[in-house]
């Protein structure tokens, strides 16, 4: 609401009475007042002295400057706004910095950890192993965990008991089905073990089954029978695990419920791989990692997945699958696959620049055969008749030299394939191996590791 000003004098209640003193403002003095910032002010006349800042009231001013309510506090209070504002954004870009600081740590613990394991996966060597079914693949990263990675403990051991029972039921009940199979059949030695045999093929198709005293004993009486040693001595014509003999010969042991598997047995036991397992082992301070694929045909279509940076490949062959078929059709010979499947990797574009380390293996069983001379390596090669052993050949001590002829025949067949191409890329190392002896190999893959470090060397272009 405005001021309203009189521009005449003031009657009061005496009339005539003398008149107080004209308190009025002046037209002109009306005329200077104007609004600022929302309150009167009064404009000073020339003469006029300056109202000191402490003098104002509400709506005076000091130097033409409007007084706010609450007077001379308003500067203070925008210092303080102003100063409280710098305050915040001093503090914003203090926590901004040290969130950068953070952040600048985070991102070089980030690439430390990086060039770490770059460094580290550089200085690893990526072994493959490769080959066919039943070659003894496992039967090698098993040794690798005996000589490098403290062996199997307590628990591991018990846990392979089951798996062991299992190859002993698979044993007696695959011979004595193929007694009846084979041709001309085998008939059993005791009519007396008749009923064990029906017993045993009674659990066969059972997956669940408990390993009581009464099957270990007739696996024990059948064992015993001539007539089911005689369908042993024709396991190549039929489908039998290599471990067989071994754990049948065993049945009192792995009967018996506080039986603790051997080193040896666990070498033994047969457990079809199927994926891609890793075992990761040290060597005077040198980091392997040693990748073990199924070898069925198909399982290797997995493979592809682990050739990405191997160092080498490690192939496996049963040399003493000559007279065998492979379980997946019953007709294609176990070796002549091997050579095949051989050939395919040596020529596979993505592995032309990767080396072959070559385990002939079994060595054992192949020296059994040979020197039984019931099933004839010329029979399943007849190449093998013009074949002559190459002077540089060095036998074992004490090798019968038929032995000689055919592992070094096996050997050269390999060899064929690895030389035909001639590209000088990559190379091919060939070693006998027998994977169930652990000398054997820990000697072996001490002769390889210098192969397998030169080969480190050249893929990162060291050599």
């Amino acid at each position: 609401m405005g001021l309203c000003y009189s521009l005449r004098p003031s009657l009061d209640e005496h009339g005539d009475a003398e008149q107080p003193t004209d308190t009025s403002i002046p037209l002109q003095a009306y005329n200077d007042m104007s609004p600022r910032h929302g309150c009167m002010c009064r404009r000073r006349g020339p003469g006029k002295g300056k109202p000191s800042a402490g003098d104002a009231g509400r709506g005076d001013t000091t130097d033409g400057v409007p007084i706010q309510n609450g007077g001379g506090g308003g500067a203070d209070s925008r210092q303080q706004l102003l100063q409280k504002t710098l305050s915040k954004q001093k503090n914003k870009d203090k926590k901004l910095s040290e969130e950068k600081k953070q952040a600048k740590k985070v991102s070089k613990r980030i690439d430390d950890t990086l060039k770490e394991q770059q460094r580290e996966y550089e200085q690893t060597h990526r072994l493959l192993l490769l080959g066919a079914g039943e070659s003894g693949k496992s039967t090698i990263v098993k040794q690798m965990r005996i000589l490098h990675v403290n062996g199997f403990n307590a628990e591991e051991k018990k846990q392979k008991v089951l798996d062991i029972r299992k190859n002993v039921k698979d044993a007696i009940v695959t011979v004595v089905s193929a007694m009846s199979t084979l041709i001309p059949p085998v008939p059993i030695g005791n009519p007396a073990n008749e009923s064990r045999i029906d017993y045993i093929k009674s659990i066969a198709p059972l997956s669940d089954f408990d390993y009581t005293e009464e099957f270990f004993e007739h696996a024990k009486q059948l064992w015993d029978d001539e007539g089911v040693k005689a369908c042993f001595e024709r396991s190549n014509e039929y489908q039998l695990i290599d471990c067989a003999q071994y754990f049948l010969n065993k049945i009192e042991s792995v009967r018996s419920n506080d039986y603790t598997p051997t080193d040896q047995d666990l070498l033994r036991c047969r457990v079809l791989t199927s994926g891609i397992f890793e075992t990761r082992f040290q060597v005077d301070k040198v980091n392997f990692h040693m990748f073990d694929v199924g070898g069925q045909r198909d399982e290797r279509r997995k493979w592809i997945q682990c050739f990405n940076d191997v160092t080498a490949i490690i192939f496996v062959a049963a040399s003493s699958s000559y007279n065998m078929v492979i379980r997946e059709d019953n007709s294609t010979n176990r070796l002549r696959e091997s050579l095949d499947l051989f050939k395919s990797i040596w020529n596979n574009r993505f592995l032309r620049t990767i080396s072959v380390i070559l385990f002939l293996n079994k060595q054992d069983m192949l020296a059994d055969k040979i020197l039984a001379g019931k099933s004839k390596l010329e029979d399943y090669f007849p190449e093998y008749v013009r074949y002559t052993v190459p002077a540089e050949a060095v036998p074992d001590p004490g090798e019968d030299p038929k032995v000689t002829r055919a592992k070094f025949f096996i050997r050269d067949e390999f060899l064929r394939i690895s030389t035909a191409s001639g590209d000088g890329k990559h190379y091919c190392y060939p070693h006998f191996t027998c994977a169930v002896d652990t000398e054997n190999i820990r000697r072996v893959f001490n002769d390889c590791r210098d192969i397998i470090q030169r080969m480190h060397l050249r893929q990162y272009e060291l050599l």
